[in-house]
């Protein structure tokens, strides 16, 4: 079976969707691997890497196009769809809730495709789960830029000039982002103080040394596949106060709450960004999808009413060595669950293949995406 590594064309992606050493390892499986010129080199993985792993390099997507299944980062551009031929396979993260166009133009040319970031997020795919892997890196990132911008020390300090306060730092979003972003404010001596919509992260939050502020409420934003769902009004009348509340004592605030398929909810307004210090830093981690914050612009850094807004849609990427080499090893983990001797196990009794199978020989096959068409159809 051979495998094609794309060169990724998205602004600003520097990943790779696999490795040098998952290509060794794919290799010992039986997987012939084509890996496009210089599809590593932004991430740190020269192709010198990839041939001494054993995977051949070819010069253009074209030139590989020939493969059982191509693997990108971010979803293809249309010159990449139209390169492949029908039946091939695309693996990526297609975010087919939110690209009707995408997977319209994967099915019309005959392709299956898998969408990574659909992959269930249950123990058993825990180990090719890549938002999981990427929020980590997101979550630790946006400390890192925070500290970069903020105007004041993070650890407290005792000078001879007289003790330094440490700073205080607030995460919307107790999610795999939001602990990591936690963890490592703390590690850098900050006060940290979190709140989620699923009081069963309460421990977890703990556990890295954060304090965890709860909402006065009986509703669970315990949603499907680990995923918050969308909560009632009331519960976000009393999330807002809590907000309001510890908002105008932080001088850092990382909102990382997402809703799949969603514009992500509000929950730092323009308001409460005018009662905040002036130097605190906002990284809005749901910036993709809109921001929490009402003033976010993705992809852009702003300063409003003294405080400075991060947009960043991208963190990742940042990382791209580290990124990729954990990206990779989710999406070798996922090849190896799909793919069985004779090729790619189309099996719809498999909650992970069920979960992120969007198109199948050019039918759209995935309930919530067929779903979202028809409304988008039906509007």
């Amino acid at each position: 079976m051979k495998i094609v590594v794309a060169r990724e064309t998205a602004e600003g992606e520097k990943r790779v969707s696999l490795v040098p050493d998952s290509v060794k390892r794919l290799k010992k499986k039986g997987f012939r691997i084509t890996v496009v010129k210089d599809a590593g080199l932004a991430a740190g993985y020269p192709d010198e890497d990839y041939i001494a792993a054993g995977a051949e390099i070819a010069q253009d997507l074209s030139a590989a196009a020939a493969g059982d299944a191509v693997l990108m980062v971010q979803a293809p551009p249309q010159t990449a769809i139209d390169a492949l031929p029908a039946g091939a396979v695309v693996i990526a993260m297609l975010r087919p809730l939110t690209s009707p166009d995408l997977v319209r133009a994967i099915a019309g040319r005959g392709l299956s495709s898998f969408s990574l970031d659909a992959i269930p997020r249950t123990t058993l795919a825990q180990s090719m789960d890549v938002l999981s892997s990427m929020s980590t890196i997101a979550g630790y990132k946006a400390v890192l830029l925070a500290a970069s911008r903020l105007n004041r020390f993070f650890p407290m300090l005792m000078t001879a000039a007289g003790t330094v306060a440490p700073a205080r730092v607030l995460v919307l979003g107790a999610g795999v982002a939001g602990l990591m972003a936690c963890a490592t404010a703390k590690r850098l001596g900050a006060n940290v103080e979190a709140t989620d919509v699923r009081p069963v992260v309460k421990e977890q939050v703990q556990s890295v040394g954060a304090k965890f502020l709860e909402v006065e409420s009986d509703e669970s934003g315990e949603g499907e596949g680990g995923y918050a769902k969308e909560m009632s009004e009331d519960y976000k009348r009393r999330q807002a106060e809590l907000v309001d509340r510890h908002i105008v004592k932080a001088d850092v605030v990382i909102p990382t709450a997402l809703i799949p398929g969603r514009r992500a909810p509000i929950l730092v307004t323009a308001e409460q960004v005018r009662k905040m210090r002036p130097g605190s830093v906002i990284v809005d981690l749901a910036a993709e999808m809109g921001g929490n914050c009402e003033l976010t612009r993705p992809n852009e850094e702003i300063v409003e009413h003294g405080v400075t807004i991060i947009g960043h849609t991208n963190l990742p990427s940042t990382m791209a060595f580290h990124a990729s080499q954990m990206f990779s090893r989710n999406v070798e983990k996922f090849v190896l669950h799909i793919c069985g001797e004779n090729g790619f196990r189309f099996d719809a009794d498999d909650e992970i293949t069920a979960g992120s199978l969007i198109t199948r020989d050019g039918e759209v096959v995935h309930a919530r995406t067929l779903e979202t068409l028809n409304q988008e159809k039906g509007a």
